[in-house]
């Protein structure tokens, strides 16, 4: 049985939390994690869900019901809520919990409060450069996730040919930095201490991050057997040669 009821991927784009969240998804035991709460917009989150609410309801009702249906998609079946967080919508989330948990002294206390026994896990990229580069191929590609077949999972708008902006890859690299900060700063302030885990383990490891988390979610690590990752890596040559030339420009200044 698991020691949680919950947890939560807090994260930043193109970390790996798509790889984590399917391999998560795909054991059986570990709900189905998922950007629920991914735009700072409560008519978004209804949208996203395809569900009805009454508008004139009060705020705390419509919370309310939103919450129990993000509860019923994140449990997927399981006894285990999972969900992705990233850091741009966590004041929002956080500000609709308050809402809902008036009170509640802390964000912690609203999380256990809606979720029950919250498990948080930090999943970084420490190549900052990598990590820019990955976001900024996929806003201008429109190509998010490819399958290991190579087939595309997640492709917004018609297929366009990425090119090199070194002015929008700086502006990325401070602001994916600034989200690694706020995600420590916030788990400091609610005395939180997350399971750190990082994407080159992740990339290097699937199996192995995958029975750790399990481990560190007081599920059986075995539920981990025989999952492969339903994602694809999809940094290449072109990754590479902005990288170099990146940090030569930078080297420059």
């Amino acid at each position: 049985m698991a020691t949680y009821d919950a947890y939560v991927i807090c994260t930043a784009p193109r970390s790996g939390s798509t790889l984590l969240c399917s391999l998560l998804a795909a054991t059986g035991v570990a709900g189905k994690p998922q950007s629920y709460f991914f735009d700072p917009s409560v008519a978004d989150w209804i949208a996203d869900l395809g569900i009805t609410v009454d508008a004139n309801l009060p705020e705390r009702e419509v919370l309310a019901t939103v919450f129990r249906s993000v509860q019923h998609r994140g449990r997927n079946g399981t006894g285990l809520f999972g969900l992705r967080q990233q850091a741009h919508g966590l004041a929002f989330l956080c500000e609709k919990l308050a809402v809902l948990y008036p009170d509640e002294a802390t964000d912690a206390a609203r999380f256990h409060r809606a979720f029950g026994r919250t498990r948080f896990l930090h999943l970084t990229r420490a190549d900052k450069i990598a990590q820019a580069i990955s976001y900024l191929k996929a806003n201008q590609s429109g190509l998010w996730h490819m399958a290991p077949d190579g087939s595309v999972l997640e492709q917004t708008g018609p297929r366009r040919e990425p090119s090199y902006d070194g002015t929008t890859l700086r502006t990325m690299v401070t602001m994916l930095t600034a989200y690694d900060r706020a995600w420590n700063d916030w788990f400091l302030r609610e005395g939180l201490t997350p399971v750190r885990l990082s994407y080159d383990d992740l990339a290097a490891d699937p199996a192995g991050m995958l029975h750790h988390v399990l481990d560190s979610l007081g599920l059986d690590p075995a539920a981990a057997k025989g999952i492969k990752p339903g994602v694809r890596k999809l940094a290449d040559k072109t990754s590479l040669e902005w990288a170099a030339r990146f940090r030569a420009e930078a080297g420059g200044e």
